[in-house]
């Protein structure tokens, strides 16, 4: 009886892992319960929330699944935003639950995410240099731009933020040192903005204009490799 009871549990579990349909009805739930206030009916973000930071349009978001369920559950603050607008719902929903929201955005708002990155990566330019050249290449570039906004280390503190609390106009730039971006990801951020995936703000530029895609990707591989923590860390 034993053997057959264990034999069992490997069924119950798979049981109960929910199907995309029923993930998707619960994640569109907890969405309309909780989410919608904020990023609004069709992830577009509610045009009456009066905030300095406004919620991320997810029907443009550069996050993947996996990032989104992080953000959703630890808060974006823990993934290195200035403004800790976004919270952390652990505290709120099961994991399962999380998992379940994450879904529905991705499915629902951001459908082709994964194709819009591949096509936007497939058209850039390849580096060609060594690992060493792009480094060093970045790691100038980095201290003479982003690091005036992001700070030297990276941990998103610069005198320009200071002055930007002094005459009111305040800039958000991430922590990039807890960023869950990978390096494709910096990579395009940096050439196309953060106002292209889905920042209201405009306080991170598109750098396309002034560098070319090998400096940028230079630029990205010095901050994933050079700034950027492990999650395991």
């Amino acid at each position: 009886m034993k053997i057959l009871l264990l034999g069992l549990i490997p069924l119950l579990l798979i049981a109960k892992t929910p199907t995309d349909t029923e993930r998707f009805k619960v994640g569109e739930q907890i969405y309309n319960d909780t989410c919608i206030s904020c990023h609004g009916v069709n992830g577009e973000t509610n045009p009456e929330m009066q905030l300095v930071v406004k919620p991320r349009k997810l029907d443009s978001t550069i996050l993947t699944q996996e990032q989104s369920f992080k953000i959703i559950k630890e808060g974006a603050h823990y993934w290195g935003a200035h403004s800790d607008i976004m919270p952390a719902f652990k505290y709120v929903y099961e994991d399962e639950q999380i998992m379940s929201v994450a879904y529905y955005i991705t499915t629902k708002f951001n459908p082709d995410g994964k194709s819009k990155v591949k096509k936007l990566l497939d058209e850039s330019e390849l580096a060609k240099k060594s690992e060493a050249k792009m480094l060093k290449v970045g790691a100038k570039i980095f201290k003479r731009n982003c690091s005036l906004c992001h700070g030297i280390t990276g941990n998103g503190e610069s005198v320009y933020v200071e002055q930007s609390k002094d005459n009111n106009t305040f800039i958000y730039p991430y922590n990039l040192i807890k960023s869950l971006l990978v390096e494709d990801q910096i990579f395009l951020y940096a050439k196309f903005g953060g106002h292209y995936w889905g920042t209201n703000k405009t306080d991170m530029p598109s750098w396309k204009k002034k560098y070319n895609d090998e400096k940028l990707r230079s630029v990205a591989k010095y901050i994933f490799q050079n700034i950027k923590k492990s999650e395991k860390e």
